[in-house]
């Protein structure tokens, strides 16, 4: 298998399982992470952490495998399918926090980065290499990029395929965090426990209101935020953690 999944009743644990290629893309790796993710939502996960056996986080496209002889109808369906890992974490309501160390390069850069908060190890390295070896980003990342860090960064990282440092990549606004050495999956999950213990209907609206603010005029997105607002205001699920803020 390619991708291990735990579940403890609460947080979702998916770890890509290549470490022998630095967790490279393949179908498979693709395929494992899709079922994964889609587990996840099936187990009613309140939070879920990603990371990467071995060495790295995921150091891209397996490019030492052999081309695949596909047609352009096989390429595009192949190419979706790994934009589906992005469908699914933005759909999922429960928030998605990758554990970066090492390599997060290419699409594995893309996955990262599709999640909802990055943590990552001191040693971590982001980049996208694509254009450099005559590919094209996928996964959304030429939304969620610019977004991050910026209209000029974001082609400035696209075009030059440079690699940027964990701290660097903190000080760009592409990361959340940056970690203790070797403690970046211990801080996903301490993140993914403190999230999970929050009124999960207030989790996943404040999680929904951002990505599908993204897609949304300022007006569609103050008109979400007050259906939002009045959703939770009617659920009563935060009455308890309200009274205990109060009383603070």
């Amino acid at each position: 298998m390619s991708v291990d999944y735990a579940y403890d009743g609460t947080v979702a644990s998916i770890h890509l399982a290549r470490p022998h290629r630095l967790n490279a893309v393949d179908t498979e790796l693709t395929r494992g992470l899709v079922t994964a993710l889609q587990r996840s939502l099936d187990d009613g996960a309140r939070a879920v952490v990603l990371a990467g056996r071995g060495r790295a986080f995921c150091a891209g496209h397996d490019l030492k495998e052999p081309p695949a002889v596909e047609t352009v109808l096989e390429t595009r369906a192949r190419l979706e399918e790994i934009q589906e890992v992005t469908r699914l974490i933005r759909r999922s309501p429960a928030p998605v926090i990758a554990a970066v160390h090492g390599y997060a390069l290419g699409a594995g850069c893309e996955f990262a980065l599709a999640c909802d908060v990055v943590v990552a190890d001191p040693g971590a390295t982001f980049g996208f290499p694509e254009v450099s070896v005559g590919l094209s980003v996928t996964g959304g990342i030429s939304r969620f990029l610019p977004a991050l860090v910026g209209w000029a960064k974001a082609k400035e990282l696209l075009l030059l395929g440079e690699y940027v440092g964990a701290e660097q990549a903190h000080a760009l606004g592409m990361i959340a965090r940056v970690a203790p050495a070797e403690g970046h999956e211990e801080l996903a999950h301490e993140l993914a426990r403190t999230i999970a213990a929050r009124p999960p209907l207030a989790v996943s609206l404040a999680k929904q209101v951002l990505d599908q603010g993204l897609d949304a005029s300022v007006e569609e997105a103050m008109g979400r935020e007050v259906d939002h607002a009045v959703l939770t205001s009617l659920s009563g699920e935060g009455a308890a953690a309200l009274e205990a803020f109060t009383r603070a």
